[in-house]
Protein backbone atom coordinates (compact mmCIF):
# COMPACT_ATOMS: atom_id res chain seq x y z
CA UNK A 1 0.00 0.00 0.00
CA UNK A 2 3.20 2.65 1.03
CA UNK A 3 4.10 2.38 -2.83
CA UNK A 4 0.60 2.80 -4.68
CA UNK A 5 1.08 5.93 -6.56
CA UNK A 6 -2.17 8.15 -6.50
CA UNK A 7 -4.03 8.42 -9.79
CA UNK A 8 -5.46 11.76 -11.29
CA UNK A 9 -8.98 10.47 -12.05
CA UNK A 10 -10.40 13.79 -13.63
CA UNK A 11 -9.83 16.04 -16.93
CA UNK A 12 -6.68 18.71 -16.66
CA UNK A 13 -5.94 21.57 -19.47
CA UNK A 14 -2.33 22.60 -19.03
CA UNK A 15 -0.03 24.08 -21.06
CA UNK A 16 1.95 21.91 -23.31
CA UNK A 17 5.23 22.82 -25.49
CA UNK A 18 5.07 24.27 -28.75
CA UNK A 19 2.21 26.41 -27.71
CA UNK A 20 -0.19 23.79 -27.68
CA UNK A 21 -2.95 23.01 -24.97
CA UNK A 22 -2.35 20.29 -23.28
CA UNK A 23 -5.91 18.19 -22.13
CA UNK A 24 -4.92 14.93 -19.57
CA UNK A 25 -7.76 12.61 -19.33
CA UNK A 26 -5.66 9.66 -18.72
CA UNK A 27 -6.90 6.66 -17.62
CA UNK A 28 -10.65 7.15 -18.10
CA UNK A 29 -11.07 5.07 -20.94
CA UNK A 30 -14.40 4.62 -22.36
CA UNK A 31 -16.61 5.82 -25.52
CA UNK A 32 -19.25 7.71 -22.83
CA UNK A 33 -15.88 9.50 -21.35
CA UNK A 34 -14.30 9.69 -24.47
CA UNK A 35 -17.39 11.96 -25.69
CA UNK A 36 -17.30 14.19 -22.58
CA UNK A 37 -13.32 14.78 -23.16
CA UNK A 38 -13.98 15.68 -27.24
CA UNK A 39 -16.81 18.04 -26.21
CA UNK A 40 -14.42 19.93 -23.98
CA UNK A 41 -11.62 19.62 -26.86
CA UNK A 42 -14.34 21.44 -29.19
CA UNK A 43 -14.76 23.95 -26.63
CA UNK A 44 -11.08 24.52 -26.76
CA UNK A 45 -11.21 28.08 -29.15
CA UNK A 46 -7.03 28.77 -28.56
CA UNK A 47 -6.39 26.97 -32.10
CA UNK A 48 -7.97 25.52 -34.79
CA UNK A 49 -6.48 22.06 -35.20
CA UNK A 50 -7.51 19.66 -32.71
CA UNK A 51 -5.15 16.29 -31.80
CA UNK A 52 -6.58 13.41 -30.10
CA UNK A 53 -4.24 10.94 -29.24
CA UNK A 54 -6.35 7.47 -28.11
CA UNK A 55 -5.59 3.89 -26.63
CA UNK A 56 -7.08 0.71 -27.32
CA UNK A 57 -10.53 1.24 -25.32
CA UNK A 58 -11.75 -2.08 -23.84
CA UNK A 59 -15.60 -2.58 -23.90
CA UNK A 60 -17.79 -5.92 -23.91
CA UNK A 61 -20.95 -6.94 -25.89
CA UNK A 62 -19.86 -4.93 -29.48
CA UNK A 63 -17.97 -6.38 -32.52
CA UNK A 64 -14.66 -4.52 -32.30
CA UNK A 65 -15.51 -3.68 -35.83
CA UNK A 66 -18.15 -2.12 -34.99
CA UNK A 67 -16.81 -0.22 -32.12
CA UNK A 68 -14.19 1.19 -33.68
CA UNK A 69 -16.13 2.67 -36.62
CA UNK A 70 -18.14 4.44 -34.01
CA UNK A 71 -15.47 5.80 -32.38
CA UNK A 72 -14.03 7.15 -36.11
CA UNK A 73 -17.20 8.42 -36.90
CA UNK A 74 -17.51 10.24 -33.51
CA UNK A 75 -14.22 11.85 -33.98
CA UNK A 76 -15.07 13.20 -37.09
CA UNK A 77 -19.04 14.75 -35.78
CA UNK A 78 -16.30 16.74 -33.35
CA UNK A 79 -14.57 17.79 -36.33
CA UNK A 80 -10.89 16.47 -35.18
CA UNK A 81 -8.15 17.18 -37.32
CA UNK A 82 -5.61 15.04 -36.92
CA UNK A 83 -5.62 11.35 -34.56
CA UNK A 84 -2.57 9.13 -33.05
CA UNK A 85 -4.37 5.84 -32.42
CA UNK A 86 -2.06 3.62 -30.04
CA UNK A 87 -2.64 -0.50 -29.87
CA UNK A 88 -3.20 -3.38 -31.51
CA UNK A 89 -7.03 -3.22 -32.41
CA UNK A 90 -6.73 0.44 -33.68
CA UNK A 91 -4.04 -0.64 -35.89
CA UNK A 92 -5.91 -3.35 -37.46
CA UNK A 93 -9.22 -0.99 -37.90
CA UNK A 94 -7.07 1.94 -39.10
CA UNK A 95 -8.85 2.33 -42.37
CA UNK A 96 -11.78 3.50 -40.05
CA UNK A 97 -10.12 7.11 -39.56
CA UNK A 98 -9.56 9.89 -41.02
CA UNK A 99 -6.72 10.54 -43.46
CA UNK A 100 -4.62 12.50 -41.18
CA UNK A 101 -4.02 9.67 -38.55
CA UNK A 102 -1.23 7.95 -37.40
CA UNK A 103 -1.20 4.45 -35.79
CA UNK A 104 1.69 2.54 -33.10
CA UNK A 105 0.96 -0.19 -31.71
CA UNK A 106 2.04 0.60 -28.02
CA UNK A 107 3.32 3.40 -26.72
CA UNK A 108 6.98 2.95 -27.25
CA UNK A 109 6.93 2.69 -30.23
CA UNK A 110 5.15 6.77 -30.51
CA UNK A 111 7.62 7.73 -28.30
CA UNK A 112 10.51 7.07 -30.37
CA UNK A 113 9.01 8.61 -33.53
CA UNK A 114 9.27 11.95 -35.05
CA UNK A 115 5.69 13.24 -34.34
CA UNK A 116 5.67 17.03 -33.67
CA UNK A 117 2.97 19.14 -32.59
CA UNK A 118 2.80 22.98 -32.53
CA UNK A 119 -0.12 25.39 -32.03
CA UNK A 120 -2.75 22.81 -31.61
CA UNK A 121 -5.35 21.73 -28.56
CA UNK A 122 -4.12 18.29 -28.32
CA UNK A 123 -6.51 15.45 -26.16
CA UNK A 124 -4.40 12.04 -24.58
CA UNK A 125 -6.74 10.00 -23.28
CA UNK A 126 -5.85 6.38 -22.83
CA UNK A 127 -6.13 2.76 -20.99
CA UNK A 128 -4.04 2.25 -18.02
CA UNK A 129 -1.62 -0.34 -19.24
CA UNK A 130 -0.54 2.03 -21.76
CA UNK A 131 1.40 4.11 -19.79
CA UNK A 132 -0.28 7.68 -21.48
CA UNK A 133 2.00 9.41 -18.39
CA UNK A 134 4.92 9.09 -20.54
CA UNK A 135 3.33 11.18 -23.16
CA UNK A 136 1.65 13.58 -20.99
CA UNK A 137 5.29 14.27 -19.70
CA UNK A 138 6.89 14.51 -22.90
CA UNK A 139 4.33 17.05 -23.93
CA UNK A 140 3.69 19.12 -21.07
CA UNK A 141 6.08 22.57 -21.05
CA UNK A 142 7.81 22.06 -18.03
CA UNK A 143 7.65 24.56 -15.04
CA UNK A 144 8.59 24.85 -11.58
CA UNK A 145 6.38 22.52 -8.91
CA UNK A 146 3.87 25.52 -7.83
CA UNK A 147 0.93 25.61 -9.82
CA UNK A 148 -2.61 27.18 -9.51
CA UNK A 149 -5.00 24.28 -10.37
CA UNK A 150 -8.65 26.28 -11.71
CA UNK A 151 -11.31 23.84 -11.49
CA UNK A 152 -13.99 24.50 -14.21
CA UNK A 153 -16.43 22.76 -12.62
CA UNK A 154 -16.70 24.61 -9.63
CA UNK A 155 -16.89 27.98 -11.54
CA UNK A 156 -19.62 26.54 -13.41
CA UNK A 157 -21.62 25.82 -10.31
CA UNK A 158 -21.03 29.14 -8.83
CA UNK A 159 -22.64 30.43 -11.98
CA UNK A 160 -26.15 28.37 -11.74
CA UNK A 161 -26.07 29.43 -8.44
CA UNK A 162 -26.13 32.89 -8.63
CA UNK A 163 -28.27 32.15 -11.83
CA UNK A 164 -30.94 30.67 -9.25
CA UNK A 165 -31.30 33.60 -7.64
CA UNK A 166 -32.48 35.65 -11.13
CA UNK A 167 -35.73 36.24 -12.62
CA UNK A 168 -35.64 34.59 -16.09
CA UNK A 169 -35.45 37.30 -17.53
CA UNK A 170 -32.41 39.21 -16.22
CA UNK A 171 -28.91 38.35 -17.98
CA UNK A 172 -25.74 37.70 -16.26
CA UNK A 173 -22.35 40.24 -17.37
CA UNK A 174 -19.25 37.90 -16.13
CA UNK A 175 -16.05 40.21 -14.95
CA UNK A 176 -13.37 38.59 -16.45
CA UNK A 177 -11.12 41.77 -15.85
CA UNK A 178 -7.52 41.37 -14.46
CA UNK A 179 -7.12 37.84 -16.18
CA UNK A 180 -10.29 36.74 -14.62
CA UNK A 181 -9.30 37.56 -11.16
CA UNK A 182 -5.55 36.00 -11.55
CA UNK A 183 -7.08 32.64 -12.99
CA UNK A 184 -6.79 33.24 -16.98
CA UNK A 185 -8.92 35.50 -19.03
CA UNK A 186 -9.58 33.08 -22.51
CA UNK A 187 -9.67 29.85 -20.22
CA UNK A 188 -12.00 31.86 -17.92
CA UNK A 189 -13.90 33.33 -21.04
CA UNK A 190 -14.57 29.77 -22.68
CA UNK A 191 -16.08 28.44 -19.84
CA UNK A 192 -18.75 31.15 -19.61
CA UNK A 193 -19.06 31.42 -22.83
CA UNK A 194 -20.01 27.81 -23.26
CA UNK A 195 -22.30 28.10 -20.35
CA UNK A 196 -24.35 30.87 -21.88
CA UNK A 197 -23.56 34.08 -20.13
CA UNK A 198 -24.64 37.52 -21.72
CA UNK A 199 -21.72 39.39 -21.76
CA UNK A 200 -18.15 39.74 -20.49
CA UNK A 201 -16.38 42.90 -18.65
CA UNK A 202 -12.59 43.37 -18.96
CA UNK A 203 -10.40 46.72 -17.41
CA UNK A 204 -9.02 47.46 -20.47
CA UNK A 205 -8.71 47.26 -24.35
CA UNK A 206 -5.64 44.95 -24.40
CA UNK A 207 -7.74 42.42 -22.22
CA UNK A 208 -10.68 42.57 -24.75
CA UNK A 209 -8.45 42.32 -27.79
CA UNK A 210 -6.92 38.87 -25.97
CA UNK A 211 -10.08 37.38 -25.92
CA UNK A 212 -11.16 38.41 -29.55
CA UNK A 213 -7.69 36.22 -30.55
CA UNK A 214 -8.78 33.72 -28.69
CA UNK A 215 -12.47 33.36 -30.85
CA UNK A 216 -14.56 35.09 -27.91
CA UNK A 217 -17.55 35.69 -30.02
CA UNK A 218 -19.62 37.34 -26.72
CA UNK A 219 -20.10 41.34 -26.65
CA UNK A 220 -17.10 42.89 -24.19
CA UNK A 221 -17.94 46.10 -22.22
CA UNK A 222 -13.85 47.67 -21.49
CA UNK A 223 -14.50 49.41 -18.67
CA UNK A 224 -11.50 51.64 -18.77
CA UNK A 225 -10.77 52.29 -22.71
CA UNK A 226 -7.81 54.36 -23.26
CA UNK A 227 -8.19 57.08 -25.29
CA UNK A 228 -5.31 56.23 -27.89
CA UNK A 229 -6.72 52.62 -28.67
CA UNK A 230 -10.20 53.92 -29.78
CA UNK A 231 -9.21 52.50 -33.10
CA UNK A 232 -8.21 49.09 -32.15
CA UNK A 233 -11.47 49.19 -29.86
CA UNK A 234 -13.63 49.38 -32.86
CA UNK A 235 -12.01 47.34 -34.94
CA UNK A 236 -12.51 44.29 -32.58
CA UNK A 237 -16.06 45.24 -31.54
CA UNK A 238 -15.25 45.86 -28.08
CA UNK A 239 -17.89 48.12 -26.07
CA UNK A 240 -16.56 51.02 -24.15
CA UNK A 241 -17.86 52.16 -20.69
CA UNK A 242 -18.14 55.66 -20.80
CA UNK A 243 -17.41 58.14 -17.93
CA UNK A 244 -17.38 61.62 -18.74
CA UNK A 245 -17.97 63.99 -21.43
CA UNK A 246 -14.33 64.35 -22.49
CA UNK A 247 -14.09 60.47 -22.92
CA UNK A 248 -17.42 60.55 -24.85
CA UNK A 249 -16.55 63.08 -27.12
CA UNK A 250 -12.76 62.01 -28.28
CA UNK A 251 -14.98 58.57 -28.71
CA UNK A 252 -17.17 60.23 -31.03
CA UNK A 253 -14.19 62.07 -32.63
CA UNK A 254 -12.57 58.30 -33.04
CA UNK A 255 -15.78 56.96 -34.60
CA UNK A 256 -15.85 59.59 -37.30
CA UNK A 257 -12.39 59.33 -39.03
CA UNK A 258 -11.60 55.83 -38.02
CA UNK A 259 -10.93 53.31 -40.90
CA UNK A 260 -13.77 51.02 -39.40
CA UNK A 261 -16.85 53.29 -39.37
CA UNK A 262 -18.50 51.17 -41.09
CA UNK A 263 -19.02 48.80 -38.44
CA UNK A 264 -20.83 52.01 -36.65
CA UNK A 265 -22.72 52.60 -34.96
CA UNK A 266 -20.25 51.53 -31.20
CA UNK A 267 -22.55 50.00 -28.38
CA UNK A 268 -21.40 52.39 -25.38
CA UNK A 269 -22.15 51.85 -21.80
CA UNK A 270 -22.76 54.92 -19.97
CA UNK A 271 -21.03 54.82 -16.27
CA UNK A 272 -23.53 57.12 -13.94
CA UNK A 273 -22.43 58.51 -10.61
CA UNK A 274 -24.59 57.65 -7.64
CA UNK A 275 -22.52 57.45 -4.65
CA UNK A 276 -19.62 55.78 -4.82
CA UNK A 277 -17.94 59.16 -6.07
CA UNK A 278 -15.19 56.99 -8.50
CA UNK A 279 -16.15 57.12 -12.60
CA UNK A 280 -19.41 58.00 -13.69
CA UNK A 281 -21.28 61.32 -14.75
CA UNK A 282 -22.69 63.29 -12.46
CA UNK A 283 -26.11 64.17 -12.55
CA UNK A 284 -25.62 67.50 -13.78
CA UNK A 285 -23.98 66.58 -16.59
CA UNK A 286 -26.87 64.60 -18.04
CA UNK A 287 -28.22 67.27 -20.26
CA UNK A 288 -25.41 68.05 -21.91
CA UNK A 289 -24.82 63.86 -22.47
CA UNK A 290 -27.89 64.14 -23.85
CA UNK A 291 -27.38 66.73 -26.03
CA UNK A 292 -23.66 64.65 -27.44
CA UNK A 293 -25.75 61.71 -28.05
CA UNK A 294 -28.59 63.01 -29.87
CA UNK A 295 -26.79 64.89 -32.18
CA UNK A 296 -24.24 61.67 -33.03
CA UNK A 297 -25.63 58.95 -35.15
CA UNK A 298 -22.20 57.11 -34.43
CA UNK A 299 -23.19 55.32 -31.05
CA UNK A 300 -25.78 53.65 -29.47
CA UNK A 301 -26.63 52.98 -26.01
CA UNK A 302 -26.21 49.62 -25.08
CA UNK A 303 -26.72 50.16 -21.00
CA UNK A 304 -26.42 52.56 -18.69
CA UNK A 305 -25.61 51.17 -14.91
CA UNK A 306 -23.88 52.06 -12.11
CA UNK A 307 -21.55 50.66 -8.95
CA UNK A 308 -22.22 50.01 -5.25
CA UNK A 309 -20.11 51.07 -2.67
CA UNK A 310 -21.29 48.55 0.02
CA UNK A 311 -23.48 45.78 -1.13
CA UNK A 312 -21.60 43.83 1.30
CA UNK A 313 -22.63 46.15 4.32
CA UNK A 314 -25.70 45.53 6.03
CA UNK A 315 -25.42 48.78 8.45
CA UNK A 316 -25.57 50.97 4.95
CA UNK A 317 -28.37 49.36 3.07
CA UNK A 318 -29.54 52.96 2.80
CA UNK A 319 -26.75 53.82 1.10
CA UNK A 320 -27.73 50.98 -1.52
CA UNK A 321 -31.31 51.83 -1.65
CA UNK A 322 -30.52 55.46 -2.47
CA UNK A 323 -27.44 54.49 -5.66
CA UNK A 324 -30.96 52.05 -7.06
CA UNK A 325 -33.02 54.98 -7.02
CA UNK A 326 -30.73 57.71 -8.27
CA UNK A 327 -29.82 55.46 -11.19
CA UNK A 328 -33.24 54.92 -11.70
CA UNK A 329 -34.60 58.55 -12.11
CA UNK A 330 -31.59 58.94 -14.37
CA UNK A 331 -32.16 56.41 -16.69
CA UNK A 332 -35.61 57.45 -16.99
CA UNK A 333 -34.44 60.77 -18.23
CA UNK A 334 -32.00 59.72 -20.89
CA UNK A 335 -34.05 57.02 -22.15
CA UNK A 336 -36.90 59.22 -22.63
CA UNK A 337 -35.12 61.81 -24.13
CA UNK A 338 -32.97 60.17 -26.23
CA UNK A 339 -35.62 58.19 -28.32
CA UNK A 340 -33.32 55.39 -28.86
CA UNK A 341 -35.07 52.45 -30.85
CA UNK A 342 -33.48 49.31 -29.01
CA UNK A 343 -34.17 50.30 -24.72
CA UNK A 344 -30.58 50.35 -23.01
CA UNK A 345 -30.15 47.75 -20.60
CA UNK A 346 -30.08 48.64 -16.82
CA UNK A 347 -27.77 46.73 -14.26
CA UNK A 348 -26.70 47.81 -10.52
CA UNK A 349 -26.13 44.67 -8.75
CA UNK A 350 -22.78 42.92 -7.94
CA UNK A 351 -22.19 39.54 -6.61
CA UNK A 352 -23.39 40.91 -2.95
CA UNK A 353 -26.14 42.41 -4.67
CA UNK A 354 -27.32 39.55 -6.47
CA UNK A 355 -27.60 37.88 -2.89
CA UNK A 356 -29.24 40.98 -1.22
CA UNK A 357 -31.14 43.05 -3.52
CA UNK A 358 -33.03 40.88 -5.58
CA UNK A 359 -35.26 43.89 -6.28
CA UNK A 360 -32.68 45.98 -8.27
CA UNK A 361 -32.04 43.03 -10.48
CA UNK A 362 -33.04 45.27 -13.60
CA UNK A 363 -31.87 43.79 -16.96
CA UNK A 364 -28.86 42.33 -15.86
CA UNK A 365 -26.03 41.63 -13.01
CA UNK A 366 -22.56 41.93 -12.92
CA UNK A 367 -20.68 38.64 -11.62
CA UNK A 368 -17.55 39.29 -10.35
CA UNK A 369 -15.80 37.51 -7.36
CA UNK A 370 -18.67 35.17 -6.45
CA UNK A 371 -18.18 33.53 -9.51
CA UNK A 372 -14.70 32.46 -8.45
CA UNK A 373 -15.71 31.65 -4.77
CA UNK A 374 -15.95 33.73 -2.47
CA UNK A 375 -19.59 34.80 -0.77
CA UNK A 376 -20.72 37.87 0.65
CA UNK A 377 -20.67 35.84 4.09
CA UNK A 378 -20.99 32.93 5.45
CA UNK A 379 -24.23 31.16 4.69
CA UNK A 380 -23.37 32.42 1.19
CA UNK A 381 -19.59 30.82 1.52
CA UNK A 382 -20.90 27.74 2.05
CA UNK A 383 -23.34 27.39 -1.07
CA UNK A 384 -20.07 28.00 -3.57
CA UNK A 385 -17.04 26.14 -4.44
CA UNK A 386 -13.84 26.48 -4.40
CA UNK A 387 -12.47 27.12 -7.82
CA UNK A 388 -8.66 28.26 -7.49
CA UNK A 389 -6.33 25.67 -5.25
CA UNK A 390 -2.72 27.17 -5.01
CA UNK A 391 0.06 24.34 -4.48
CA UNK A 392 3.47 23.27 -4.40
CA UNK A 393 5.34 20.53 -3.37
CA UNK A 394 8.53 19.62 -0.45
CA UNK A 395 11.90 20.92 -2.17
CA UNK A 396 13.93 19.75 1.01
CA UNK A 397 13.73 18.11 4.56
CA UNK A 398 15.95 19.27 7.19
CA UNK A 399 16.67 18.67 11.17
CA UNK A 400 17.64 22.65 12.53
CA UNK A 401 18.93 22.45 15.75
CA UNK A 402 17.73 24.01 19.03
CA UNK A 403 19.05 27.64 18.93
CA UNK A 404 19.44 27.92 15.01
CA UNK A 405 18.23 29.98 13.11
CA UNK A 406 16.09 30.19 9.89
CA UNK A 407 15.84 32.58 6.87
CA UNK A 408 17.02 36.01 6.12
CA UNK A 409 17.23 38.16 9.38
CA UNK A 410 17.45 35.73 11.97
CA UNK A 411 14.23 35.90 12.59
CA UNK A 412 13.49 32.91 13.45
CA UNK A 413 14.73 31.25 16.32
CA UNK A 414 14.85 27.49 17.43
CA UNK A 415 13.33 26.86 20.47
CA UNK A 416 13.72 23.18 20.65
CA UNK A 417 15.31 20.89 17.49
CA UNK A 418 13.00 20.79 15.04
CA UNK A 419 12.18 19.82 11.24
CA UNK A 420 11.18 22.18 8.23
CA UNK A 421 10.69 21.78 4.63
CA UNK A 422 11.30 24.42 2.17
CA UNK A 423 8.80 24.28 -0.84
CA UNK A 424 9.47 26.67 -4.26
CA UNK A 425 7.20 29.28 -3.53
CA UNK A 426 7.90 33.25 -2.43
CA UNK A 427 6.76 36.64 -2.75
CA UNK A 428 7.49 36.69 -6.21
CA UNK A 429 4.55 34.25 -6.74
CA UNK A 430 2.13 36.01 -4.48
CA UNK A 431 2.63 34.68 -1.12
CA UNK A 432 3.02 38.18 1.17
CA UNK A 433 5.96 38.21 3.36
CA UNK A 434 3.51 39.18 5.72
CA UNK A 435 2.99 35.68 6.64
CA UNK A 436 6.29 34.80 7.64
CA UNK A 437 7.20 33.79 10.76
CA UNK A 438 4.16 31.90 11.92
CA UNK A 439 1.58 34.63 10.63
CA UNK A 440 0.37 31.82 8.31
CA UNK A 441 0.27 28.58 7.60
CA UNK A 442 -0.22 25.65 5.19
CA UNK A 443 -1.88 22.44 4.71
CA UNK A 444 0.18 19.41 4.34
CA UNK A 445 -0.84 15.79 4.93
CA UNK A 446 -3.75 16.49 6.63
CA UNK A 447 -2.31 19.09 8.90
CA UNK A 448 -1.63 22.83 9.38
CA UNK A 449 2.24 24.07 9.12
CA UNK A 450 3.19 27.35 9.85
CA UNK A 451 5.69 29.47 8.10
CA UNK A 452 8.97 29.23 9.71
CA UNK A 453 11.30 32.99 9.32
CA UNK A 454 10.59 35.38 6.23
CA UNK A 455 9.37 34.17 3.23
CA UNK A 456 12.25 34.59 0.26
CA UNK A 457 11.36 35.81 -2.99
CA UNK A 458 11.12 32.37 -4.56
CA UNK A 459 10.98 30.09 -1.38
CA UNK A 460 9.59 29.48 1.93
CA UNK A 461 10.22 27.24 4.91
CA UNK A 462 7.51 25.69 7.36
CA UNK A 463 7.69 23.89 10.35
CA UNK A 464 6.97 19.80 10.26
CA UNK A 465 8.02 19.15 13.61
CA UNK A 466 4.60 17.19 14.41
CA UNK A 467 4.29 16.31 10.76
CA UNK A 468 4.77 13.27 8.87
CA UNK A 469 6.20 14.10 5.44
CA UNK A 470 8.71 13.26 2.59
CA UNK A 471 10.26 15.41 -0.59
CA UNK A 472 8.16 15.94 -2.88
CA UNK A 473 4.75 15.77 -0.98
CA UNK A 474 2.42 17.66 -1.88
CA UNK A 475 1.76 21.55 -0.49
CA UNK A 476 -1.95 23.64 -0.02
CA UNK A 477 -1.31 27.22 0.12
CA UNK A 478 -4.26 27.97 -1.07
CA UNK A 479 -7.59 26.29 -1.28
CA UNK A 480 -10.43 24.60 0.80
CA UNK A 481 -8.38 24.02 4.09
CA UNK A 482 -6.69 27.21 3.65
CA UNK A 483 -9.85 29.75 1.95
CA UNK A 484 -9.13 32.57 -0.07
CA UNK A 485 -11.01 34.88 2.54
CA UNK A 486 -9.68 32.99 5.24
CA UNK A 487 -6.35 34.83 4.22
CA UNK A 488 -7.53 37.88 3.41
CA UNK A 489 -8.49 38.14 7.07
CA UNK A 490 -4.70 37.22 8.04
CA UNK A 491 -2.95 39.68 6.05
CA UNK A 492 -5.89 42.78 6.58
CA UNK A 493 -6.88 42.79 3.09
CA UNK A 494 -9.47 41.69 0.55
CA UNK A 495 -9.76 38.28 -1.48
CA UNK A 496 -9.58 40.61 -4.47
CA UNK A 497 -5.78 41.03 -3.79
CA UNK A 498 -5.37 37.73 -3.15
CA UNK A 499 -6.32 36.46 -6.52
CA UNK A 500 -5.07 39.35 -8.52
CA UNK A 501 -1.46 38.91 -6.50
CA UNK A 502 -0.78 35.37 -7.43
CA UNK A 503 1.97 36.13 -9.98
CA UNK A 504 1.70 35.17 -13.89
CA UNK A 505 4.83 33.25 -13.81
CA UNK A 506 2.70 30.33 -11.59
CA UNK A 507 1.66 27.72 -14.36
CA UNK A 508 -2.77 27.84 -14.25
CA UNK A 509 -3.85 24.30 -14.66
CA UNK A 510 -7.15 23.94 -15.77
CA UNK A 511 -9.82 21.01 -14.57
CA UNK A 512 -13.18 19.54 -15.23
CA UNK A 513 -14.44 17.01 -12.72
Amino acid sequence: MINITPVIMRLEAKEGINNCILINDTYNSDIRSLGIALDYLSNQLHHKDKTVILSDIKHHKTDNAVFYKKIADLLVSKNITRFIGIGKELCEYASYFISNSKFFKDTESFLASSTHFDNESILIKGARKFGFEKITSLLEKKSHETVLEVNLTALTHNLNYFKSKLKKETQVMAMVKASSYGSGGPEIAQSLQFNHVNYLAVAYTDEGIELRENRIALPIMVMNPERNHFDLLIKNQLEPEVYSLKILRELLNAAETTFYSDKLPIKIHLKIETGMHRLGFSENEIPQLISLIKDSKHVEIASIFSHLSVSDDKQQDEITHQQAAKLNSIYEIIIHQIGQQKKPFKHLLNSAGVSRFAQYQFDMVRLGIGLYGVGCDEYEQKKLEQVLTLKTGISQIKTVKKGDYVGYGRHAKAKKDMTIAIIPIGYADGIDRKLGNRAGEVFINGNYAPYFGNICMDMAMIDISEIEAKEGDSVIVIGKEISISKLAKTLDTIPYEILTGISRRVKRIYIQE
